[in-house]
């Protein structure tokens, strides 16, 4: 059963429909029409600069849109409460954005007390997610710099889930990491996804992360949406520009329901 934000309709968690956004003469995105599905993992694939992460920034309202509306939940995001928005939305990025002078209980538990919890709910909270992510649980009390960079973004995703929002937003957030770590927490991640039946839109450049952690793959160009596929329709796609992901990596692609994850 899912908490966080409640559900105002039985549609699309969130829906991009006909939206542009610019910056100056600058196109960024162009006409973006899609929708998420509850519990979901979209994948927004594509190069550096096709606007992945703009469309990330549309739903939480980092950015505005110059064009076209953004609804989560059926709502529009240009109307109400910013902050009572973000704060149900779950957000991480690559370089993480833990406050330095925060423990890690604290930095784990800044919205629940922006959200004005007891004192007793956050500590609990803390500690069950401390556990959730994989973490020892004598480094709650430690400061980021004591933390190697995989313990930091897990702490990173332990700080999104601290509200139990409903939707993550996911920015590259392994990227940073070297090849084992990553791999370790895109595999944690998968079982931590199964479990809590998150709706999450993830961004990223790389084809094994999207057909390992997505259950659509979204491909953009340039600020376009060329195509919304499932990862096994993504491989045998005749779609140039798909076709040239696919071959740019290789060999050995699969997706995730033909792999283990133990």
């Amino acid at each position: 059963m899912l908490c966080g934000m409640p559900s105002a309709t039985a549609g699309p968690v969130i829906e991009f429909l006909d939206v542009s956004y610019r910056v100056g003469e600058t196109q960024v995105i162009t006409g973006l029409n899609l929708q998420v599905a509850r519990g979901e993992t979209l994948i927004l694939l594509g190069r550096s600069g096709s606007g992945k992460t703009t469309t990330l920034k549309l739903i939480n309202r980092l950015v505005s849109p110059s064009a076209g509306e953004v609804r989560v939940n059926g709502a529009l995001t240009a109307e109400g409460d910013v902050n009572r928005l973000r704060r149900g939305i779950g957000y991480v990025i690559q370089e993480v954005g833990l406050f330095p002078h925060f423990t890690v209980a604290r930095n784990i538990g800044l919205v629940p007390k922006l959200e004005r919890w007891p004192e007793e709910r956050i500590r609990a909270r803390v500690e069950e997610l401390v556990k959730l992510v994989g973490l020892a649980p004598d480094l709650a009390a430690r400061y980021p710099h004591q933390l190697s960079g995989g313990q930091r973004q897990r702490v990173g995703v332990a700080r999104a889930l601290a509200a139990d929002p409903e939707i993550l937003l996911m920015d590259e957030p392994f990227g940073a990491l070297d090849p084992l770590t990553r791999d370790e927490l895109q595999r944690e991640f998968l079982t931590l996804q199964r479990r809590l039946n998150k709706t999450v839109v993830f961004v990223t450049h790389d084809l094994r992360e999207a057909l390992l952690l997505g259950s659509r793959i979204a491909l953009m160009e340039a600020g376009k949406l060329l195509t919304v596929l499932a990862p096994v329709e993504f491989l045998k796609s005749s779609d140039p520009l798909v076709a040239a992901y696919v071959r740019a990596f290789g060999g050995g692609l699969e997706p995730v329901a033909n792999r283990s994850t133990s």
